[in-house]
């Protein structure tokens, strides 16, 4: 199998992991706090063979600065699933999961705000078609449920991306050290900070709940994470971009087969809206190419 092809497979495959995240997380009827901590346990234990396994312990792998910014950057993280969980039983995991995607467009503010990098007028055209996607999502709730819980629901996962958006923006300033050594530290820390809210006095009791648990965390995470990290270094990132549509197209039909939840049409549109402009962004397609622009002026 060639190189291209076979990280191809590795990101279709990290993709589809990751959307049907929402459905161990809803089975398991766990306080969010509980499942992240154990999402994190699990992770790092997946994520310390892996490095091991790749001779990236050894003494004088990371300094000061690194640390203290992988750190910070597992605290994001582990807040960005926290809310991310919680937004499920509110809004849906359709839902949380396409407003979970406005993320890039948070990047990219945060990139203008943090880095002076700059706001073009076509990202901002983009940024602006994301949010009427959001406004279409807000306004579009699914019948059932009060309209204060869908909108703490969708807010909740404006916070997750938000964080999310803050532990990518944290990770730039790594990019000497390897991925998976990040993501070990992001995930120790996150067990750490996550342990006093995770309710281990009161431990799940059945086998099921332990599987969940434990698939969220070596599967979920671990190896998504390792299929993730060598799809990135073997295929272009255009491509990395386009097999990303993958995660939540998976988590609708996810959520849709495992619960019954549909998109009603306002929440269709809105969808298509954020992700429409999430590839616009991607791919830099231009709202008036300059050729075509050309074309007309001659």
């Amino acid at each position: 199998m060639k190189t291209k092809t076979r990280g191809a497979v590795q990101m279709i495959l990290a993709m589809t992991i990751s959307g049907t995240v929402g459905w161990p997380v809803i089975v398991l009827g766990q306080p969010p706090a509980t499942v992240v901590f154990w999402r994190c346990a699990f992770g790092a234990l997946a994520m310390l063979a892996t490095c091991a396994a790749l001779g990236q312990l050894k003494s004088g792998a990371i300094n000061r600065r690194q640390l203290a910014f992988a750190v910070l950057g597992g605290l994001a993280l582990v807040l960005n699933w926290t809310l991310l969980f919680a937004a499920y039983a509110h809004a849906s995991i359709a839902v949380a999961t396409v407003t979970y995607h406005v993320q890039p467009f948070m990047l990219v503010a945060l990139g203008a705000l943090l880095f002076g990098e700059k706001l073009t007028a076509n990202r901002l055209g983009w940024l602006l078609l994301a949010f009427a996607g959001m406004v279409l999502i807000v306004t579009g709730r699914q019948s059932g449920g009060g309209d204060g819980d869908y909108l703490l629901g969708v807010a909740l996962a404006l916070g997750a991306a938000l964080m999310y958006a803050l532990a990518a923006a944290i990770v730039k300033q790594l990019a000497a050290l390897p991925p998976q050594l990040i993501v070990l530290i992001q995930l120790t820390v996150g067990a750490v900070a996550m342990a006093p809210f995770a309710g281990l006095a009161h431990l799940p009791a059945e086998p099921l709940d332990w599987l969940l648990l434990a698939t969220l965390g070596l599967v979920h995470t671990g190896v998504m994470s390792t299929l993730l990290y060598g799809a990135i270094q073997k295929i272009p990132t255009a491509l990395v971009g386009a097999l990303s549509f993958i995660y939540p197209a998976v988590a609708i039909v996810v959520d849709w087969a495992a619960f019954g939840h549909r998109l009603s049409l306002l929440q269709l549109l809105g969808t298509l809206a954020i992700l429409g402009a999430a590839a616009g962004m991607n791919f830099g397609w231009r709202w008036a190419p300059a050729a075509h622009r050309a074309g007309k002026i001659g």
